[in-house]
């Protein structure tokens, strides 16, 4: 069955500026779509007002999965209806281990910890880092593969992705992709990648590619529109939404 995330007329204030103002997107599950836009053009913004993060205050807007309103729920409950943000830095938390983490997120323990090394071994992380606290001493790399074993046994209806490529070198980039495509079909994951690169795009194929300039979309197209970015940068976008 498909499922549809829609976001429709998204304001959002931080630190008492409006930096989203009338976001609209509308994706399926199965697909990818991919933001991308200058800084400071609202990208982590939306993540984190997706998210349910407090500091982000929405202003108007609906955000909502199969007709079900996300935005008067809890983080919590957004990650449990089906939402899961995977943050540009990972946070350490130190006393608690991967395994108690999604057991407390409610992910079935059964043979919970060889599944959790099958998904390390899809993503070439070695097993023993699972051992650790959540992303504590790990680095870069091993921080965004441990975060695709918890996603890959999350299973989440969408996942936002802000600049999950921040910080990767090209295996770990490439390790990380492949496993975010496969999802795809997987389980029919809906992605929301945010990024400013396009080597992001060389192993994950989006759906639609968004241009965010000034808190809202100003173009949208096919793979295609990555190659104009990179060809032509972003002013000719942002003359557009002038």
């Amino acid at each position: 069955m498909t499922s549809t995330l829609t976001i429709e007329g998204l304001r959002v204030e931080v630190a008492g500026k409006e930096v989203l103002q009338g976001f609209d997107l509308e994706m399926h599950t199965g697909e990818v779509h991919v933001i991308m836009g200058p800084n400071g053009s609202g990208k982590s913004t939306l993540a984190h007002a997706l998210a349910g993060h407090p500091g982000y205050k929405v202003l108007d807007g609906s955000v909502q999965i199969d007709g079900v309103e996300l935005l008067t729920m809890s983080p919590t409950d957004r990650a449990r209806h089906g939402l899961l943000l995977a943050m540009q830095q990972p946070m350490e938390v130190p006393g608690v281990r991967p395994i108690d983490l999604l057991v407390a997120a409610g992910v079935d323990p059964t043979n919970l910890r060889a599944r959790m090394s099958e998904e390390a071994e899809r993503v070439e992380l070695r097993p023993e880092v699972l051992d650790r606290f959540v992303n504590v001493d790990l680095s870069g790399g091993e921080r965004k593969r441990a975060e695709m074993v918890q996603f890959a046994l999350l299973r989440p209806t969408f996942a936002v992705l802000d600049e999950i490529d921040s910080g990767l070198d090209v295996d770990a980039l490439g390790a990380v992709a492949r496993r975010l495509s496969l999802a795809t079909s997987e389980w029919a994951c809906g992605l929301l990648a945010i990024t400013h690169f396009k080597r992001l795009l060389q192993e994950l194929t989006p759906t639609a590619i968004h241009v965010l300039s000034g808190g809202r979309v100003v173009a949208t197209g096919g793979p295609e529109l990555s190659e104009v970015l990179e060809r032509d940068g972003y002013e000719p976008f942002r003359a557009t939404h002038s």
